[in-house]
């Protein structure tokens, strides 16, 4: 992508920064005056205005006062707290394991209508199979040392795909072929992946779309995101989830995903790459 999946958050963590410092000139104190009513050091104030520091609530009830603009507190409150939210710490948001996680997202997918999903790595997790599921969010569980729910979270995942056979919804997914050589778990769970995929994309709302490894390339494999009606944009990175809402950003997403589109084969082409891949296991 040309912007950082992460600019919705910088922006919003900018824009709270820029009033802060507007309240500042408005109430006629410098940087020192300000840092000496609030009762910390000059650099704090300088930090929190060039984004270098993330203020916290404490801070930006002590800067609205020492600005006389308590009133203001409240929302500039909500809107750190909204652009804190965008950007949340694998570690933070599996703090007591990977089940609440799961859970957490089913009322996002209940409402949204459209779908449009790209994984450069993984079998998207709407198609994962039990077996698939518990290898992978094993090695999640593994690599973040984070409490072991595996049981209970894969059949909070299993719980939450169900609207691929329920509702008025729509799916587009897209995957590199890569993904099918990716083995999670041992042969015959990934065996067991693949054949659910030739049977999952005959389903008439799901779309599943291969993109091969010889396709001539006008869009580089980007990072793995899922856009959910016109509404936000969920992109997964080693370290965090992101959020994106700015309807610019979302649009930039929609974009990458018309490109990469392009460069699927559907149908007949699809499944053979897929039978491919279940050959290649042996």
């Amino acid at each position: 992508m040309p912007n950082s999946p992460s600019s919705s958050v910088q922006q919003a963590r900018e824009a709270i920064a820029t009033r802060l410092r507007e309240m500042r000139l408005d109430a006629g104190l410098t940087v020192e005056s300000l840092a000496e009513r609030c009762g910390w050091n000059k650099s704090k104030t300088s930090r929190i205005e060039n984004t270098k520091t993330l203020p916290s609530v404490a801070d930006i009830r002590a800067w609205c006062a020492a600005c006389g603009v308590e009133g203001q507190s409240a929302d500039l409150i909500a809107a750190f707290r909204s652009a804190d939210s965008m950007y949340v710490e694998w570690r933070r948001l599996h703090r007591t394991g990977l089940r609440r996680g799961q859970e957490g997202r089913v009322p996002l997918y209940e409402r949204t209508r459209l779908f449009r999903i790209y994984c450069a790595n993984i079998i998207p997790g709407l198609l994962q199979t039990e077996s698939y599921a518990t290898a992978l969010l094993s090695a999640i569980t593994d690599f973040r040392g984070t409490p072991d729910d595996v049981t209970d979270a894969v059949a909070a995942r299993l719980a939450r795909s169900r609207v691929i056979h329920q509702g008025d919804h729509r799916f587009g997914l897209l995957v590199e072929e890569e993904v099918l050589r990716h083995r999670m778990g041992n042969a015959a769970a990934m065996r067991g992946q693949l054949e659910y995929l030739l049977t999952v994309m005959s389903l008439p709302r799901v779309s599943l779309g291969v993109i091969p490894f010889a396709a001539d390339r006008c869009m580089w494999p980007v990072e793995t995101f899922s856009i959910f009606d016109e509404d936000q944009v969920s992109v997964e990175l080693v370290s965090a989830a992101i959020t994106v809402t700015a309807p610019s950003e979302i649009a930039l997403y929609a974009k990458a995903y018309a490109e990469l589109q392009k460069l699927a084969v559907y149908g007949p082409q699809a499944r053979a790459l897929i039978r491919e891949a279940v050959r290649a296991l042996g």
